[in-house]
């Protein structure tokens, strides 16, 4: 087994997703496949059969105000999706924070009506009220995507046992080395959020994953096997949790 995974993959933004998908299926890498549109959501489940990708329901914060007659689609497959992202908060350029945060309420709300999820936040700009609208009292899984905030948010999400996934753009920065430094082990998770990081001028792919775990066990002061169990049992704990024993 490779015990390789990828917890923030964008595979339906791929110009040649068969390639990617192969990638994907060559390396053995579990991957969340997340969207960022209900009706993506439901073009790439039909498209996909692999048993290394699961398909993620998202709606992107920044496209809600545009979109928002989709947020009834949302509803409507939410009770079928183990997997929620990219959803979130992003005040970065603007929109209506009001929406975002609604939409982000209700979607908390009605998912504790169901089995246990597993949610990739997207928090740019929005942190502090991201962390709020979680809580102290979340029913599910909380992986905080690329999260930029401050210390003591860090700290906070740390407190309500939030995971926080990192890719390789991240490690090139002191702030993501920072945060690697903060974050206990066990609430590391990695993402390769492709294709939007890139490495030496082209897309990160899943097949470079490697080098996330290479770049976190150096931080760490590990070999890059111990850093690789480390954060394979990481996401086998996000799987397992609650009494979900598959992917």
């Amino acid at each position: 087994m490779a015990n390789l995974y990828d917890t923030h993959c964008h595979i339906d933004l791929f110009e040649d997703q068969n390639s990617v998908i192969y990638d994907i299926n060559n390396l053995g890498s579990y991957t969340i496949a997340v969207t960022n549109l209900p009706p993506l959501f439901t073009s790439l489940k039909n498209k996909i059969n692999s048993k290394f990708i699961r398909i993620a329901l998202g709606f992107h914060p920044e496209l809600i105000e545009d979109y928002k007659h989709h947020i009834p689609k949302m509803w409507h497959l939410l009770p079928d999706a183990r997997y929620i992202g990219e959803e979130g908060l992003d005040y970065k350029k603007g929109g209506n924070k009001q929406l975002q945060q609604s939409f982000l309420e209700t979607l908390i709300e009605k998912s504790n009506e169901y089995d246990h999820k597993i949610f990739s936040f997207h928090s740019r700009g929005g942190e502090n009220d991201l962390l709020t609208i979680i809580g102290d009292k979340f029913l599910h899984t909380a992986i905080l995507h690329w999260f930029s905030g401050s210390n003591m948010q860090i700290d906070n999400a740390i407190s309500k046992g939030a995971y926080f996934s990192i890719n390789y753009s991240m490690m090139q920065t002191n702030k993501g080395k920072s945060l690697i430094t903060r974050v206990p082990k066990s609430k590391i998770l990695i993402e390769t959020d492709a294709p939007f990081v890139s490495m030496s001028n082209k897309p990160f792919l899943p097949s470079d994953i490697h080098y996330i775990i290479s770049s976190i066990s150096k931080i760490w002061g590990n070999t890059y096997d111990d850093a690789k169990e480390i954060l394979w049992n990481n996401f086998k704990n996000i799987l397992f949790t609650r009494n979900n024993c598959s992917m």
